[in-house]
């Protein structure tokens, strides 16, 4: 029995080049591809899929954020965070978001295999940075204590932050978010009084620095 497959990167080489490499593996199949975290949730609705790897930072919905709603109206599936970073609120977010592994894109594609492997076994898998990371913060006995944008902020909240700090319109995000151009400046003036930051230059960096989004 084929494993399907969700690739979710806003790389599309890097997706392809997992693509070729997964498929060599006889019991995998890349089902669909998706380049952010909202045409990966379409993508759901209408494909049997089994396992979803995940990239942590895109535009438009980031992989945390999709993650928990995934988890939500999906729960079966399984999630494997691969991020370039492996700081403690990625790591974090995505475990608290439903994720059952997270992989650093620096590892060597075995380890995504055998990320793959546990996971579909039942246990949770962790490349040795993220495992030190989550060491930490056990030893600590708490994710993040201080003050971050997933304790500060709603979900819809944290979507509309990122998708202004991605240079998206009141009239665009109420559309990608189907709610009204009121209910969206709502949320804004609530963001920006929550943090305490009132321009876009400063929302940006804030949006960059949590995870919620990247310019790269």
């Amino acid at each position: 029995m084929h494993l399907n497959v969700l690739i979710v990167d806003d790389h599309r080489i890097l997706r392809q080049g997992l693509k070729s490499l997964l498929e060599k593996e006889p019991d995998l199949h890349v089902a669909a591809e998706a380049d952010d975290g909202r045409e990966a949730l379409d993508i759901l609705a209408s494909t049997p899929i089994d396992l979803v790897i995940m990239d942590v930072a895109m535009p438009g919905l980031n992989g945390i954020e999709a993650t928990r709603k995934l988890s939500s109206l999906t729960p079966a599936v399984k999630v494997i965070g691969l991020s370039m970073h492996t700081d403690r609120r990625f790591v974090a977010e995505m475990l608290k978001s439903g994720a059952v592994g997270f992989v650093s894109k620096d590892s060597a594609f075995e380890e995504l295999v055998q990320a793959i492997r546990t996971v579909q076994g039942g246990q949770i898998y962790l490349s040795p940075s993220a495992a030190g990371v989550v060491v930490d913060e056990y030893l600590r006995r708490s994710f993040p204590a201080e003050p971050s944008a997933f304790s500060k902020l709603t979900a819809r909240e944290r979507e509309v932050l990122q998708l202004m700090s991605e240079g998206r319109n009141t009239k665009q995000i109420a559309m990608d978010l189907h709610v009204s151009i009121k209910t969206v400046e709502t949320h804004r003036r609530q963001v920006m009084e929550k943090l305490g930051l009132y321009s876009v230059a400063e929302l940006t960096k804030y949006a960059i620095r949590e995870g919620l989004t990247t310019l790269a």
